[in-house]
């Protein structure tokens, strides 16, 4: 486990400014200028791996306005409000106006400054499914203030995100285009790593494969699958259910009207006819509220959560990343190292190139070509070896703890997903569930004041 002093994986870790000492309903252990997840092993009962929140953020998005309407710049901004108990806001209940480029560049700009962290997405800037209008009308405006609403819910949720200096600021600065200036001109700087810098590229490519995968991380790419599978599963068969209804509800509205039409035309029964009809439009209507309220945000929502498992699965990507780099680099010194062996055993007169395989000859027979052929061009060989064998080692050490803290980092990742995931999910299917509840319960009253007329 990493201390906090350990200096090998800059780019996981956040900054943010002094914060005061103790803070009610907080821990009262803060340390540095940043905040590291508590992990410590001393704590009674807890894994290493389980994230610990330092207070709480609760958000909301709310009240979006066109802004500048009659000028071909109009846009859309949101009230952003908070209530928190985490030290480094500096009111417990921030707010401000912000558009959607803003959360765009709040998203774009976390992502990059913690690589490990999964980091949720945000709806497409110009798409919206199930909506109808421009992206100025009323269904539009409030079907994206829900999805950037679960956003900052999913940022709120993350332990280390919602510490971000990022993040105060987007709740709470006035000035907050300077701040998005100053962040575009001063981009954090990542730790230069020499020869992983100019050797790991080349040598990684969209066909590598972890040489030794771990079981862990196996098994957790295999419940991503799953879930995406089941989750896409249930976003096709209520996308049909939802098309079905929107049929049925065309239809109940075509044999309403037709038999409004029917009693006109029997005068004897006009009035049970009339009844029959205004059920059938109740009903119609009832349906079309019920897709609208219910059906497309459970559906949204199924999608969005797809997306949001897409973003965890990059992170678990980028830990094989690392490990490759790790790998990649271990056979790359193993190579360099024989190949300085083999020079020296030349050199010493215990091998000749015949013993040491058709490359070692061929290379040999290169070199003889080129004038090379002698014990001094060897012996300088060997130094630039030794050179590179000893930056190679260096390398690879921090490869390997880079991996290997990037693997820490990814084990707290996924507890930090699976938490915000069951919660989500619980959430959903209980709001889908209150609205199925809602339509069959104004079913049976429209049914009875209908009667009662």
């Amino acid at each position: 486990m990493l201390g906090d002093d350990e200096d090998v994986f800059d780019s996981v870790t956040w900054e943010s400014p002094a914060a005061p000492a103790t803070y009610e309903g907080t821990s009262a252990g803060l340390s540095g200028p940043g905040f590291r997840q508590s992990t410590a092993e001393s704590e009674d009962g807890r894994d290493p791996h389980d994230p610990k929140w330092e207070g709480y953020l609760i958000t909301s998005v709310k009240d979006p306005v066109k802004e500048l309407a009659e000028t071909k710049d109009a846009y859309v901004s949101y009230l952003v409000t908070a209530k928190t108990n985490l030290p480094i806001f500096s009111t417990p209940n921030p707010t401000a106006r912000r558009r959607f480029q803003d959360f765009v560049f709040l998203r774009t700009h976390l992502a990059k400054d913690f690589p490990a962290c999964v980091v949720p997405p945000l709806p497409d800037k110009h798409r919206l499914e199930y909506v109808t209008g421009d992206r100025f009308s009323p269904e539009f405006m409030e079907r994206r203030r829900l999805d950037l609403h679960r956003f900052l819910q999913r940022l709120a949720r993350h332990p280390t995100l919602q510490r971000s200096t990022l993040l105060r600021a987007f709740f709470e600065s006035t000035e907050w285009h300077v701040i998005m200036h100053q962040h575009v001109a001063h981009p954090p700087v990542e730790p230069s790593s020499g020869v992983i810098d100019s050797i790991s590229d080349s040598l990684l490519n969209a066909f590598s494969r972890v040489r030794k995968p771990d079981e862990r991380f196996l098994a957790m790419r295999e419940g991503v699958d799953k879930f995406e599978e089941g989750i896409a599963l249930s976003e096709r068969l209520y996308s049909r259910v939802r098309n079905r209804t929107n049929d049925l509800t065309g239809d109940y509205h075509d044999l309403a009207v037709a038999v409004q039409g029917l009693g006109f035309l029997e005068s004897g029964i006009t009035d049970p006819l009339n009844h029959f009809s205004n059920t059938l439009l109740e009903f119609s209507a009832l349906l079309r509220h019920n897709t609208q309220t219910s059906t497309d945000p459970f559906l949204v929502h199924l999608h969005s959560l797809i997306q949001y498992s897409h973003a965890n699965r990059a992170v678990l990507k980028l830990r094989d990343q690392k490990q490759m780099d790790f790998e990649e680099l271990s056979e790359y010194l193993s190579a360099v190292t024989a190949e300085r062996d083999r020079l020296a055993a030349v050199i010493s007169g215990r091998a000749g190139s015949t013993g040491l395989g058709l490359g070692a000859y061929i290379k040999d027979r290169v070199d003889a070509l080129r004038g090379q052929d002698d014990d001094r061009a060897r012996v300088e060989r060997m130094r630039k070896l030794d050179t590179k064998i000893k930056e190679l080692q260096d390398a690879v050490t921090t490869a390997h703890e880079t991996s290997d803290a990037f693997s820490d980092e990814t084990l707290r990742e996924q507890a930090i997903f699976q938490r915000a995931k069951d919660a989500e999910m619980k959430e959903m299917l209980g709001n889908y569930a209150d609205g199925q509840i809602e339509f069959y319960k104004a079913i049976e009253f429209v049914l009875r004041f209908l009667d009662g007329e």
